[in-house]
């Protein structure tokens, strides 16, 4: 194996393993922190519009994202309803919420993962 990193790198700098994770679908970023942050407003408020406007993204940027998760998923994430006394609204499904709690725990053995190597380096 190689030196240790720890021999590498200068003494008394602060060092940190760091990244950022999202899922990937035919080599393209599908689901990470924006879509995950705009489907739980989503569920908050009821609707895309509002979800979109709490996070400054356009509202059609907003649908782009949920094209492409409704997209690459077995059954839709998102659906939208018309008409009602409040006029319509969206929702979004079980899976949507399954695939939440998925990335949660990912993002929560990712962590560690990076806490873990950094300890290492700085051994």
């Amino acid at each position: 194996m190689a030196r240790a990193i720890s021999k590498i790198l200068k003494k008394n700098k602060k060092i940190a393993v760091s990244g950022r994770l999202w899922i990937e679908c035919d080599g393209n970023r599908f689901f990470g922190p924006g879509p995950l942050e705009l489907l739980e407003r989503i569920e908050k408020t009821g609707s895309i519009n509002q979800a979109a406007k709490e996070m400054k993204m356009s509202y059609k940027k907003a649908w782009e994202i949920i094209n492409t998760l409704n997209e690459h998923s077995a059954k839709p994430l998102v659906t939208t309803q018309t008409g009602g006394t409040k006029g319509g609204g969206s929702l979004i499904s079980d899976e949507a919420k399954e695939l939440i709690a998925y990335y949660g725990a990912l993002r929560e053995r990712f962590k560690k993962f990076m806490e873990k190597e950094t300890d290492r380096m700085n051994s």
